[in-house]
């Protein structure tokens, strides 16, 4: 182990001991508060360009197993506790967190006060942050973090997107084929529209909409995914012009890409929604779900057309839009993560609800 330095973009800093991957990375700082889930938290691609705090203090209990993953590679720029756990203990366990992080060289960092840090984020909003095990000069580390690009205006979803179209196969018979645009899809949502009968064509982000309607598909997903919605302009524009001609469901980024091909805008958050643990409300439903949620960016309620959009879900925290859907076409759209992975399965059912969406559009209902 080595110490290391966690440097804030406004000259806050923390002091803890790296593991066996040394040097330097970047990235915005953001605390999430699940207790468990911290292998799929590595490998979701919303999480690209980003240090992940946890804030839970012992991290690693049940080890990694090959089963748990969200993508094909961790995605985190680095990875920061209170503390590692050295003896794991599970039945599907194959491998130590430590040894995880170790063997694709991310930095993992221990011994950081992370309840300060989190308050901290909290007050003053996520933000750059560098981690050096080389460097502890203030003044050097403020003008690396100079060549740190902001969240706000970067475009991540091309680093993450696929490079090909593939096919990911339906459980058993196949009834609706789903286009699925891929911002950064996590495997969960896969497999859970693979459970429900559905065959998904998953495209680049940057695929067109005579591409994607060439397949015929049933209905058109719009993926998670990282960074500034306002930025990924090919998606919107992809968007805008299927609006009418497929049911469509987004969730997280497709959820922020949807409300902004509808005419809206978004917002930065001061320190987003990353956790297992927020209660939504669904409106139309009148029940209470809680929730898997890891964005900072949000759709502004404000900019939506109420008399073309209406909103489905409010988030009970601090009461920003969390879902919504078109008053005449067949789409709608979810800012937290019904396919969970991790966090508690409340709100699986509205894959169901895009099946029956498929459904009446097939029967031309």
């Amino acid at each position: 182990m080595k110490k290391a330095i966690l440097y804030l973009q406004d000259g806050k800093s923390f002091i803890g001991k790296s593991l066996a991957t040394t040097s330097e990375t970047a990235g915005e700082v953001v605390f999430n508060t699940s207790m468990s889930g911290y292998q799929e938290v590595l490998t979701d691609p919303s999480y690209a360009g980003q240090i992940v705090v946890m804030t839970y203090p012992l991290i690693g209990n049940y080890g990694i197993n090959s089963e748990d993953i969200e993508s094909k590679k961790i995605h985190v720029k680095a990875f920061v506790v209170k503390e590692f756990c050295r003896h794991h203990s599970n039945f599907r366990a194959t491998k130590s967190l430590i040894d995880y992080l170790n063997e694709n060289k991310i930095m993992a960092v221990e011994g950081v006060d992370t309840r300060a840090l989190t308050r901290h984020l909290r007050l003053f909003g996520a933000m750059k942050g560098l981690i050096s095990t080389e460097d502890f000069d203030p003044q050097s580390l403020a003008e690396k973090m100079k060549a740190v690009p902001d969240m706000v205006g970067y475009d991540w979803v091309k680093s993450v997107t696929t490079q090909e179209k593939y096919v990911w196969p339906a459980q058993g018979t196949m009834h609706f084929r789903v286009a699925a645009i891929d911002c950064g899809i996590k495997f969960n949502i896969l497999r859970i529209l693979a459970s429900l009968g559905c065959e998904i064509h998953v495209f680049p982000a940057t695929a067109s909409l005579k591409e994607i309607l060439s397949i015929n598909p049933d209905g058109l997903f719009l993926s998670n995914g990282p960074g500034d919605p306002a930025v990924v302009t090919y998606v919107i524009e992809t968007v805008q012009q299927a609006l009418g001609k497929v049911p469509v469901f987004g969730i997280c980024l497709g959820h922020q890409i949807l409300g902004l091909a509808l005419g809206g805008s978004t917002y930065k958050l001061k320190f987003g929604h990353h956790g297992a643990n927020h209660p939504v409300l669904d409106m139309p439903a009148n029940r209470i779900g809680i929730t898997s949620q890891n964005h900072g960016f949000c759709v502004d309620l404000k900019s939506l057309n109420s008399a073309d959009v209406e909103i489905t879900h409010v988030n009970l925290n601090d009461h920003t839009v969390e879902g919504l859907r078109h008053k005449k076409f067949p789409m709608f759209s979810i800012q937290y993560h019904p396919e969970s992975a991790p966090g508690p399965e409340d709100a699986q059912y509205l894959f169901r609800q895009f099946i029956e969406m498929m459904e009446l559009h097939k029967r031309g209902t």
